[in-house]
């Protein structure tokens, strides 16, 4: 789904170029040209609904609007794998950092299938990092987990397994509230 980013050509490009390699029958959900009349349906029938980046707050509107939400978390709850990177990381959780609005990082509510909060490009973007931290520390967040980009954060259920990652430095941290200030513990990851 390429909602967050508009479905955006170019990244519907990259996303058919990197599955088509795999052994899968890509496809993707149209939400700005003409949309099927079942978007349930056919997220229902999907194997693995993988979510990209962009605008997470207007991509989370959409899919209101379109009662895509209700239907994921029915896709969650029937076993469909569901996956992401950046807006299509952070959604998943009850809330995440986001960029959708010029100027400061903000917090947003996102779709709670994961407890905690979320930030990603933890070590791409320079402000990830401090307003993470500044958002927990003051209260205005809840705990949560950073991701570095090529860091992948595996869960069963609502349980994270495992951390992989595309990159021998790249880490993802649980950050919490100790005593005043944000508090990080590296998650060691499985380097592929």
């Amino acid at each position: 789904m390429g909602t967050a980013s508009g479905d955006d050509p170019t990244y519907l490009g990259r996303y058919y170029d990197a599955y088509r390699s795999l052994e899968c029958e890509p496809s993707h959900l149209a939400l700005f040209r003409r949309t099927p009349a079942d978007v349930r349906g056919v997220l229902l029938a999907s194997d693995v609904i993988h979510v990209g980046g962009g605008n997470t707050r207007s991509m989370l509107s959409v899919w209101r609007h379109w009662g895509i939400d209700a239907a994921l978390r029915e896709a969650w709850e029937r076993g469909i794998i569901l996956c992401g990177s950046s807006a299509g990381a952070i959604c998943w959780f009850e809330e995440g950092l986001t960029d959708s609005v010029e100027g400061k990082l903000t917090r947003m509510e996102c779709l709670g299938f994961l407890s905690g909060s979320a930030c990603p490009h933890y070590d791409g973007e320079r402000e990830r990092r401090p307003s993470f931290h500044d958002l927990i520390s003051s209260g205005k967040m809840g705990n949560g987990l950073a991701i570095d980009d090529g860091v992948a954060l595996h869960f069963v259920d609502r349980e994270l397994q495992g951390v992989v990652s595309a990159r021998e430095q790249a880490r993802a941290y649980r950050v919490d509230l100790r005593d005043g200030g944000a508090v990080e513990t590296i998650l060691q990851p499985f380097i592929l």
